[in-house]
């Protein structure tokens, strides 16, 4: 299948995915919540959506707008003078975190890069690297999916990861988009023509499928495997729609991804895809009378909460005189999106409220030898 020209000059915007995430301590438990089974350690892969400390909190002799305020800790305008800089980019925590807590963890394991490399905390490891995509991106200096797999790998190989650690764990891997952008490195991505961008689609769902398998052989018991979200819907899409109306090709971008992850995954035994895709869509873009329960929840669907005061600009930019230069929401509980990209702590709680169940049920089924 070839796409028309619309749907290649979509996937080509950038949607500027510059994150990292925060350093936390996450503590080990028997069992998963409401499961009979036994997960008590938790490996993340991915991207923005699930780092928690893997990028640097000073870049270019500046600070990484994720270690700054607003992001962290404003759940409302009450706290927002004794901040607590998480550096995930959202207003708290996110989806590994909730996640985590399905599992019976605390929230989600610590960041690679803060722990040292002689050893593993007792709920796992998170890899993921914010601005990551499953090819190399040339304008962040960030591992690729594989590399980040094959850290893992290492420390598998070393025994700082163990076996029996290994036999209680889950995976979570979160592509959510990067392979798209313009910065991308389409050379990497085994095509030279963008009439043949429907290729290029197949080659980075293959390359996420590559790198379950590897996850698999080196022995995590269950993977779970985000889907593409309907980054329409982001912000950075409805903006010039003054936040009334999705980009409906880039949702269709999003939707052929799906369908290749899915037709290479869902034969694939102690493998469950999270359809951020669907739950999003409930949320945020349901026809009138329509969407999930947690829909009413929010106000503003495809505003975001924290938002520069200029074109080009970004949340939490302040300038050298230290004036704010970004305007920021009073109650990001009624607001699903936090910034141009990343959902709130709201959001993500709804998200995963509603994804729960079919996770809890994919936990519960016996692992496939």
């Amino acid at each position: 299948m070839k796409l028309p020209p619309a749907v290649v000059c979509l996937l080509l915007i950038l949607i500027f995915f510059d994150v990292a995430g925060a350093r936390v301590e996450a503590r080990g438990t028997p069992s998963a919540q409401g499961s009979r089974n036994q997960w008590s350690s938790m490996f993340v892969f991915g991207d923005d959506f699930v780092d928690n400390g893997n990028r640097p909190n000073i870049t270019r002799e500046k600070t990484s707008r994720q270690w700054s305020y607003p992001y962290g800790s404003y759940l409302n305008s009450h706290y927002s003078t004794s901040p607590v800089l998480t550096g995930r980019f959202s207003n708290y925590r996110m989806q590994s975190d909730f996640i985590a807590r399905m599992l019976g963890l605390h929230e989600a394991p610590p960041a690679y890069e803060l722990t040292s490399d002689q050893s593993c905390d007792s709920s796992g490891m998170t890899f993921a690297s914010g601005g990551a995509g499953v090819f190399r991106v040339k304008t962040k200096k960030v591992p690729t999916l594989a590399s980040q797999v094959q850290t893992f790998k290492r420390l598998v190989n070393d025994g700082v990861i163990s076996t029996h650690q290994l036999h209680h764990s889950v995976a979570l891997i979160a592509i959510s988009g990067n392979d798209y952008m313009s910065d991308s490195d389409i050379e990497t991505g085994f095509y030279t023509s963008f009439d043949d961008l429907d290729t290029y689609v197949g080659n980075v769902a293959t390359e996420i499928l590559d790198n379950v398998a590897q996850l698999q052989m080196l022995g995590v018991r269950k993977v779970l495997v985000n889907n593409l979200h309907p980054i329409g819907c982001t912000p950075l899409h409805t903006s010039s729609k003054n936040y009334t109306t999705c980009d409906l090709l880039g949702n269709y971008g999003a939707s052929v991804h799906n369908k290749y992850l899915k037709q290479m995954l869902e034969e694939r035994d102690n493998v469950h895809i999270l359809d951020l895709y669907t739950t999003f869509t409930d949320i945020i873009n349901h026809a009138p009378g329509g969407g999930s329960d947690e829909s009413k929840n929010f106000n503003g669907k495809l505003n975001p909460c924290c938002e520069s005061t200029y074109k080009g600009g970004y949340c939490g930019e302040r300038s050298h005189s230290g004036k704010r230069l970004y305007d920021l929401c009073d109650t990001p509980d009624k607001m699903f999106y936090w910034d141009q990209t990343h959902p709130t702590h709201a959001g993500w709680e709804a998200v995963m409220k509603a994804l729960q169940q079919p996770l809890m049920e994919f936990l519960d089924e016996d692992y496939v030898a």
